[in-house]
């Protein structure tokens, strides 16, 4: 039935590790089916021309706090995962974490069982979920609440333990001065994905804790130990380990793109940095303000700040993200790519590429040419 193939032609196409010029994507019955030359094959069914958009295998957004209008932490129920994941999809993301900021164990519990229930019943784009605390130094706390800051306890444990075994992916974000060495092996050995952040420890203790099996670290040079020349800190542990991964919030805000093209550069193998927006409530929408849990957070030109200055998230999407990456730092666009879909994929266990796998028309997206924006492609 040639009404069940679509084939896109007339704009680059990103299959997850390569960037290809001229070249055709077919898909039959909504999953993609060939890679051709442009004009080589007979093309029944529908043709879309890019117009010089470039086709993509969809983001991968392992940090989203919010979007269309809601927090996660507000009310984590299966009702705000479908808003919040609907949001990011019209932004690009088919894949996503939602992510928990620190709260109460309550609110983790809840946060645990709506994520499991959204899975269950096939929400579309949420892969697990990332819990950003409560376990961090409140000397490096950023926007998360200092009183809401503790340390892992054995219960905390086994509600993290029971969760991984319900849920296909947990990354945890975590700070040395509120969990233990310990600790740490008995999530990665449960195939918890944990992730430093939120820390002020110093370079020799990051580097025990990822020799512990942390694997990630959040929003590198974000809220944590800085390289310094006597005292290399977080950042420095993470661009000298080659088993750790980095998110980047690459709006100009968060971190200068000088930093980022340092680090970039000086980054040991095979760990790769990759993009997070960090999004939170005003993500797909044209909110001014919203609410976290009483505390008032204002859109200001890019910046989301609490009254006092700090930042609280960003206001940003992973289209801007890579046009950022691409264009101030200098990456070459086809790793641009990778740092918002491949990598972080692969580091939550995805194959994420056309010619790997049957991959659905729904979880790839058309970004504009100019990069204003990204689109989902629509179904059969």
């Amino acid at each position: 039935m040639t009404n069940n193939v679509i084939t896109y032609f007339g704009g680059p196409v990103f299959d997850g590790t390569d960037l290809h010029d001229a070249r055709a994507v077919q898909f039959h019955d909504g999953v993609f089916h060939a890679l051709l030359p442009t004009g080589t094959a007979h093309n029944p069914g529908r043709v879309i021309d890019l117009e010089g958009d470039i086709l993509s295998v969809g983001y991968v957004d392992l940090q989203v706090n919010g979007g269309d209008g809601v927090m996660f932490n507000d009310d984590p129920s299966v009702a705000t995962l479908q808003r919040i994941a609907a949001a990011h999809r019209r932004l690009g993301a088919t894949t996503i974490l939602p992510t928990l900021i620190t709260d109460t164990a309550d609110k983790s519990r809840q946060a645990i069982s709506a994520t499991i229930e959204a899975i269950r019943a096939g929400v579309p784009g949420i892969a697990g979920l990332h819990l950003e605390g409560p376990h961090l130094s409140v000397a490096r706390k950023g926007a998360h609440d200092a009183a809401m800051i503790r340390p892992m306890g054995a219960s905390d444990v086994e509600m993290l333990l029971e969760a991984r075994q319900r849920l296909p992916v947990l990354k945890m974000t975590l700070a040395p001065e509120s969990v233990s060495l310990a600790q740490v092996a008995t999530l990665t050995d449960a195939g918890i994905l944990v992730s430093l952040g939120h820390t002020d420890a110093d370079f020799e203790t990051c580097r025990e804790y990822i020799k512990a099996g942390a694997r990630c670290a959040t929003h590198l040079f974000n809220a944590m130990s800085q390289l310094g020349n006597r005292e290399p800190g977080l950042v420095g542990a993470v661009l000298a380990s080659g088993g750790v991964s980095a998110g980047l919030i690459a709006d100009g805000i968060h971190v200068h793109h000088e930093s980022m093209k340092a680090a970039w550069k000086a980054k040991t193998g095979p760990g790769q940095f990759f993009l997070v927006s960090d999004a939170m409530a005003v993500a797909g929408t044209d909110l001014t303000e919203f609410e976290l849990e009483g505390r008032r957070i204002t859109r200001d030109n890019g910046r989301l700040i609490l009254a006092d200055g700090t930042l609280a998230g960003a206001d940003l999407d992973l289209t801007t993200a890579l046009h950022l990456l691409h264009t101030r730092v200098g990456v070459p666009l086809v790793d641009a790519l990778g740092a918002a879909t491949r990598c972080p994929g692969e580091l939550i266990g995805l194959s994420h590429g056309l010619i790997k796998g049957q991959t659905p028309l729904s979880n790839c997206i058309r970004i504009s040419r100019d990069f204003s924006g990204a689109v989902p492609l629509s179904g059969i």
